[in-house]
């Protein structure tokens, strides 16, 4: 594909005067089972800082992480048990509505009642609403916000509204990511990279081959673009891949036997150079009651939390592309398309979503803080930390954590009391014969194994508990 070809991708579409509005829209923030509710949670979206926060009747809110009082962010406090949400500065106490309910350093009564009633205690709300598991956030406040929301669906997954029991989801996994929206749906988007870049867990490298790309849909600012992937392994008729903004990459796989598998995966621009994730895999049975496979060995049976662990060695692949990519594209004054080469149709879809950013959005996100991209990291302890964009916010796998780190403990000693029990027996038999030395017992070398195979068992736990914290991955490395 030569560059005027490249140049005229979707052309026709940029004569429409439609334009992407980037505040009122739905964008899925987290996966309700997964949040501590207990706890306010912290959460960024288009350069805001807000707060994610469970009241009494089980009904999640999100505020402006800023008390109206001194403005100290409300992530900071606590969930009391009367379900307001309150400042651990001052204690000031807030309900869903963002009313406030309580002033405790008042004069009187009265006072307090006087001061609550003012519009000026009020923390600032945006509307909210749970849908297929997801949490999701209206990016604008305010009275007219909430009329807006309500005339617009969320991106769901279409394939999860079905009641037929044909259809299976896997498990929710959330992640920040330090790179951004754009390079997100980017990659996604490019079948090309995922047999090289994910080698060893969706083929290999030797695996590159050409891909031919085929438009399904027109561009539109408000519907995205659609295109079809192939050619396709025998067993898949065909495969779509469908950017819905804002955030929703929905690729969907035919299979030949009549059965589908879907991987949904949203994006949320939380601030510039990061991204949240939000994916699953869905499954649909063919005619006769078979499940496609997944992706990779994710699609095996296996508890949320270790598929959560796992889901690293996936998504490290590529993370380290384009974490530095962006920044590279970033430093360069030539528009997109004229800094990169992009002979081959697997790129068409890329080109058609970036000229959608440019003509159909506005040029970009219009960020409510410095649109500035951070440094690019070196440090690859860093780059690669696991804790704090995933475990630290994740109660499934912070308490998997808690229990590995406990049974760690237990092999650990158990292991000590083994080799003791082990040295116990062995004095025993020496001093029964009075000899200096005697062929240890059966019991000596049983001791001796299970002290040795529970520290090993110890040791790879707390090497697999790593996972939780950081993994590291070079491509030089991966055979």
């Amino acid at each position: 594909m030569s560059l005027a070809e490249a140049r005229s991708v979707e052309v026709s579409s940029e004569n429409e005067q439609e334009v992407f509005q980037w505040t009122k829209q739905w964008y899925p923030l987290a996966v309700t089972e997964l949040l501590d509710p207990k706890k306010p949670h912290a959460v960024q979206l288009l350069g805001k800082d807000l707060v994610l926060w469970r009241d009494g009747d089980k009904q999640w809110h999100c505020f402006e992480d800023a008390c109206p009082h001194r403005l100290v962010p409300l992530s900071e406090g606590r969930v009391e048990d009367d379900g307001t949400l309150l400042c651990a500065y001052h204690a000031w106490r807030f309900d869903g509505a963002g009313n406030c309910v309580s002033i405790p350093q008042s004069k009187d009564a009265a006072t307090e009642e006087k001061h609550k009633a003012n519009p000026k205690a009020c923390a600032i709300a945006y509307p909210t609403q749970e849908r297929q598991g997801l949490l999701w956030i209206w990016a604008e406040s305010g009275a007219e916000a909430y009329l807006e929301s309500q005339m617009r669906e969320p991106r769901i997954i279409p394939e999860l509204e079905d009641d037929s029991g044909r259809v299976k989801k896997l498990f929710w996994y959330v992640r920040d990511l330090p790179y951004g929206w754009d390079s997100f749906i980017e990659n996604v988007i490019d079948p090309a990279h995922v047999t090289v870049s994910h080698h060893g867990i969706m083929g290999k490298r030797e695996d590159a081959r050409y891909v031919e790309m085929s438009r399904v849909k027109e561009v539109s600012a408000q519907e995205g673009l659609s295109f079809k992937v192939g050619p396709t392994p025998d067993v898949i008729a065909q495969t779509v891949q469908d950017f819905q903004p804002p955030c929703l990459v929905h690729i969907g796989s035919q299979y030949k036997d009549g059965g589908k598998f879907i991987l949904a995966l949203y994006a949320s621009p939380t601030r510039p150079g990061w991204c949240r994730q939000v994916g699953c895999q869905v499954l649909v049975k063919n005619e006769a009651g078979q499940l496609p496979s997944g992706l990779g060995f994710y699609g095996l049976p296996m508890p949320q939390w270790l598929g959560h662990a796992l889901t690293s060695l996936f998504m490290h692949q590529d993370l380290v592309f384009l974490h530095y990519q962006e920044k590279i594209i970033a430093r360069r004054s030539e528009e997109w398309l004229d800094q990169v080469y992009t002979p081959n149709p697997q790129d068409k879809a890329i080109i058609a979503f970036r000229k959608w950013l440019q003509y159909k959005a506005g040029g970009g996100i219009p960020w409510a803080c410095d649109p500035e991209l951070p440094p690019a990291e070196r440090d690859k302890q860093v780059l690669f930390d696991v804790w704090s964009t995933h475990t630290k916010d994740c109660q499934v796998c912070r308490q998997a954590l808690k229990n590995i780190q406990r049974v760690t403990v237990v092999a650990y000693v158990a292991a000590i009391i083994c080799f003791g029990v082990g040295i116990l027996v062995d004095a025993r038999a020496i001093r029964a014969t009075s000899q200096l030395w005697v062929m240890p017992s059966v019991g000596f070398w049983v001791a001796i194994a299970s002290s040795i195979l529970l520290a090993g068992g110890g040791y790879l736990l707390q090497k697999f508990s790593r996972l939780f914290y950081v993994y590291e991955f070079e491509h030089a490395h991966n055979d």
